[in-house]
Order: C-alpha cells, then structure tokens, then sequence
C-alpha cells in the first residue's frame, strides 16, 4: 500500500513539475494577449508577432499575404 501512495505522490510531483515548466499555458497559437476571453469566435492579429511559436524562419511577402487572407477562400492577390 506503502508503494502505491509514493508512486501516486511521485507521479503528482511530475505532472506539477512538467505543467509549471513546459506545458503551454492559453490558446494554442496565440501569442500572449491575443484573443478575447469569452468570444465565441477567436481570432489572432496577422504576422509572425502574434503567433505563440516563433517561426522557424524569417517571413517573406509570400508568408504574410497567406497569413493575412486566412481563412478566406480566394488566395491573395500578390501571388
């Protein structure tokens, strides 16, 4: 019985440990302070500043014009 509570309270140790320490806290794909809490629709402001993950490389015309006319059907016209 001994062993199940230490390995129930070693378990909550990790999960608080990992939560505190690499879990991402809001929106996924927010940036901090994007989105309005309680809206039915959420929507993030274009560009590579709004967004929670920094992109992997530097942006060019290309990537903010799709950015920008997301979610819209028809592509932009700068293409």
């Amino acid at each position: 019985m001994l062993k199940l509570i230490a390995l129930g309270a070693l378990g909550y140790v990790g999960y608080r440990y990992y939560q505190n320490n690499f879990a991402h806290h809001g929106r996924a794909a927010f940036a901090d302070g994007q989105g309005a809490d309680g809206a039915t629709h959420q929507v993030r402001n274009s560009g590579p500043e709004a967004m929670r993950d920094k992109p992997v490389r530097s942006w060019d015309k290309t990537d903010e014009a799709a950015d920008e006319s997301f979610p819209a059907s028809d592509p932009p016209a700068t293409y």
